[in-house]
């Protein structure tokens, strides 16, 4: 089949293609060829739909002419099966992000692409739009009620029954008709590319390029933003989402006037259909295609589920009744825990020694409580212990432990903050006092049932004089 792609090759370079090699082309039904001699390099192209291939190549003329940033086609064959276009390198932004993605630690290098390549966005859904005949567009040349009652109903049927859920039809497809009047409430004339994420953005020469917008069609730009900032195996961590959001907002207000409150609120939304969207993709491809790059992908996208219902919508409450309990099926809670923290809060005798880390992680926060006024000083207080209310009721009277504690919640939440985004598993925290029981077990009560409330993560608190051990489960809201 690379015969037509070296005919165009020849026809464009005026030599034969010397070396021709097949590129990956992930979950996509076109194949890619990278086609060579000594002196130029191109990529060629094989696709399955003609009309898909015409989108494809008539936007990205039209884009090139609105100076975006797009790979130049050169030339196709006279059924558009096969063009050839310009070789953008192999840097995807995807792979050039690979350390941030695998430890949430995203370096300063990777924060500035992914900045440069989100204010970026509003550009071809703007400029893009314009003079832009949406015809071509393929399948469809809008999104409206349709399309999005396709795509979930591609999630009902694809994933949700697949996982053996029973579901009350009628009801769920009330709360679909309720979501796509709400997605469809802002009238919108920009360039909805409907697959912008990390894959498809390469860079050249510290500069991004957008591929693979053949699904592109008139439509809202919020989509495009939710599809990239909550891709499964993108793994931001909240700070940089919103760093990018903001960044977003900002190039935004060169092409619209916004209210940044009905903004967020509109694109919340947005996250919540992609993310269902998403899921009928992946099981259609991974269940039933048996590709294994989706069914990898799964548990990324339920995590991101897990989190956006953790605030809910009020407007699809069935919806939100089904989506809890698939979250919660065994084949999905028992891979995020795997990666959930888990955070061990003692209290101690310093004369007994500081308590031994048992994650093998070599220890974490000591928080000395010696400071604080001590009721063991005084007999009445000898058979109570730090839970009990004669010594609460002492502890908190002159303010001290309260004032202590609001700094050391400060310091604490800052790690569990970075420990979620990161996916770390274990955190320690020790209050130890004199003899172990008053002050430093109101301490260490008092910070389990704050991060827990607070957090959702699971606690293990021990009061190790008093021989007291509590479990606080953790809270999947």
């Amino acid at each position: 089949m690379d015969r037509e792609l070296r005919l165009l090759f020849k026809k464009h370079t005026g030599k034969e293609a010397t070396d021709i090699s097949e590129l990956s082309s992930s979950g996509s039904n076109r194949r890619y060829f990278r086609l060579k001699n000594e002196a130029v390099s191109l990529i060629g192209v094989i696709g399955t739909s003609a009309d898909e291939n015409r989108a494809f190549c008539e936007m990205a003329k039209h884009f090139k002419a609105q100076r975006i940033n797009v790979p130049e086609v050169y030339l196709r064959s006279d059924d558009w099966l096969f063009y050839i276009q310009q070789d953008l390198g192999n840097t995807i932004l995807f792979d050039l992000i690979q350390k941030g993605r695998l430890t949430r630690a995203f370096s300063q290098d990777e924060k500035r692409i992914l900045r440069k390549t989100i204010q970026m966005l509003p550009l071809i859904q703007f400029k893009g739009a314009e003079g832009l005949n949406f015809d071509i567009c393929f399948p469809q040349p809008e999104f409206n009620n349709r399309s999005i009652l396709w795509d979930l109903n591609y999630f009902k049927y694809c994933f949700l029954k697949s996982t053996g859920i029973d579901f009350q039809e009628n009801r769920l497809e009330d709360d679909f008709t309720a979501m796509s009047k709400i997605l469809l409430r802002d009238e919108s004339n920009t360039f909805m590319y409907r697959d912008f994420q990390s894959r498809n953005v390469m860079i050249k020469d510290d500069e991004p390029y957008f591929i693979d917008f053949q699904g592109g069609r008139k439509g809202p730009f919020y989509y495009d933003l939710a599809s990239f900032l909550w891709q499964a195996k993108a793994n931001f961590t909240n700070d940089l989402r919103e760093q990018l959001i903001n960044d977003y907002v900002e190039s935004l207000k060169q092409f619209t006037n916004i209210s940044e409150k009905d903004f967020r609120n509109q694109l919340r939304h947005f996250v919540l259909f992609r993310s269902l969207q998403v899921l009928g993709a992946y099981g259609f491809r991974g269940y039933f295609e048996k590709k294994p790059h989706f069914i990898q992908s799964v548990p990324f996208a339920i995590d991101n589920l897990r989190n956006l219902l953790i605030d809910g919508y009020d407007e699809y409450p069935y919806l939100c009744q089904i989506l809890h309990e698939l979250t919660m099926l065994k084949q999905f809670s028992d891979d995020i825990n795997k990666h959930s923290l888990e955070v061990s809060v003692y209290s101690f005798a310093y004369k007994k020694g500081i308590p031994n880390d048992a994650s093998g992680n070599g220890g974490g926060y000591v928080f000395d409580c010696r400071a604080i006024n001590n009721p063991g000083k005084y007999e009445h207080f000898n058979h109570f212990n730090g839970l009990d209310e004669p010594v609460i009721e002492f502890l908190e009277d002159d303010g001290e432990i309260i004032t202590f504690l609001e700094n050391v919640y400060k310091i604490v939440d800052s790690s569990v903050k970075c420990y979620i985004d990161r996916q770390f598993t274990h955190l320690m925290v020790g209050f130890g006092c004199t003899g172990g029981q008053h002050r430093s077990v109101y301490a260490a009560q008092h910070l389990a049932e704050h991060l827990n409330k607070k957090f959702g993560v699971k606690i293990k608190l021990i009061h190790r004089e008093q021989n007291i051990e509590q479990i606080f489960d953790a809270k999947h809201k």
